[in-house]
């Protein structure tokens, strides 16, 4: 990494068994310390000691069980996920960060495999199935909303009672521009357009159909 300011956690055995540290990321090391905090203090080293920013070396007892405490909360959090099956919703790297968090690796996959990394990518996140189902999700609510409004304005005018009001408010105008803009939506070209919008999250509905609910 440019500058050499952090330094990246790595497993370790202690006691007979690995202690997943690299869970822990990136920490400042003595380099972040001298750049950046001896603008704050006049010997940074004496409040940011080698000690301080590697808890292991007060004591790997201790540190090895907090990392335990920490992977074990992880594997509680990411439980509730399958339990509900919200799991299935998840985007695709949360889903695989999900399955890492509580079984140490996804298709074989840890974290620090490139092709998990990768999934994190803007431009994989929008190749996804994923994302295409919720673009097509987001169709069929635009749809499903401007086909109401078709049918709403065309009872509207339906109704002798209402031919006054009508006129005045140019339904028939209105119900023009529904129509077209339900044609647009209808349209491939418009599901085109969503692109790079949240789209919206497909559910199971009713009647064996699928509703969606916005994202």
């Amino acid at each position: 990494m440019a500058g050499h300011y952090l330094e990246k956690l790595e497993d370790v055995e202690h006691g007979g068994k690995k202690i997943p540290a690299s869970r822990l990321g990136w920490r400042i090391n003595m380099r972040f310390v001298h750049a950046f905090f001896g603008r704050v203090f006049n010997h940074p080293h004496a409040v940011f000691s080698e000690a301080m920013l590697k808890p292991e070396l007060q004591d790997a007892e201790i540190f090895a069980d907090g990392l335990d405490n920490i992977i074990g909360t992880q594997k509680r959090v990411a439980q509730m996920y399958f339990a509900d099956g919200s799991i299935a919703q998840a985007c695709p790297p949360l889903k695989a960060l999900l399955h890492i968090m509580l079984n140490d690796e996804w298709e074989g996959r840890q974290l620090e495999d490139a092709s998990i990394r990768q999934l994190f990518t803007r431009e994989h996140l929008l190749a996804s199935d994923w994302y295409a189902a919720r673009l097509a999700a987001k169709q069929r609510v635009d749809c499903a909303l401007w086909k109401r409004h078709v049918e709403y304005l065309n009872q509207f005018l339906r109704k002798p009672t209402h031919e006054d009001v009508a006129d005045r408010m140019q339904i028939a105008s209105r119900l023009d521009r529904a129509r077209k803009t339900l044609a647009e939506a209808e349209s491939p070209a418009y599901l085109r357009k969503l692109s790079g919008t949240l789209g919206a999250e497909p559910v199971e509905g009713y009647c064996g159909t699928v509703q969606s609910r916005r994202g």
